[in-house]
């Protein structure tokens, strides 16, 4: 959120009823940023749109990873309220949603699909070639740059945590009245 924002914590977002999905699973939801406000994203691969929406003053508070708001939270335009991971993240003083009293933990990820149908030997040279990309200089000094925690999974334990992902999501959703 904006360093001057009015509501100034995690509690206080609950309290005005305006804490974000998945934190809230009832009632209405007062604001909500989508995951890509205004389309695009800039030459870092990072997305175009929210860090502007909070400067703005269009919204009050918005998610994302914590690469993406750290310049803004470093030059003391934004205040952090929360991280979504398990533990605090590694160099950033940060409390966890579920040590404000919130059992929320979500993960920031990417993925790599196939195309649909795609043959048993295209997908195995697929992935050969993103596993060997996680094992290259240039990545681990993208992970270095944006603060991301690598968690590497192919084949069937990546299929697994996609549906579990997504399975919760939906689940959000309903409780949340969204569907």
């Amino acid at each position: 959120m904006r360093r001057d924002a009015f509501l100034k914590s995690l509690a206080a977002l609950a309290a005005a009823g305006t804490l974000p999905l998945p934190a809230r699973a009832a009632g209405s939801l007062k604001m909500m940023i989508p995951a890509n406000p205004g389309g695009g994203w800039d030459a870092t691969g990072r997305t175009l749109g929210r860090a502007a929406a909070i400067l703005g003053n269009n919204v009050t508070v918005g998610g994302s990873g914590c690469s993406e708001f750290a310049e803004h939270i470093e030059s003391g335009k934004m205040r952090p309220i929360a991280v979504t991971s398990q533990k605090r993240l590694p160099g950033i003083a940060i409390p966890t949603m579920k040590e404000q009293g919130y059992d929320v933990i979500l993960g920031n990820w990417r993925g790599v699909y196939g195309a649909p149908g795609i043959g048993a030997d295209d997908r195995a040279a697929l992935t050969s070639s993103v596993l060997a990309a996680t094992k290259t200089k240039a990545w681990t000094d993208a992970l270095a740059k944006n603060g991301w925690t690598p968690a590497v999974l192919a084949g069937k334990g990546f299929e697994d945590f996609v549906e579990y992902e997504f399975s919760s999501l939906r689940a959000i959703m309903y409780l949340s009245g969204m569907v």
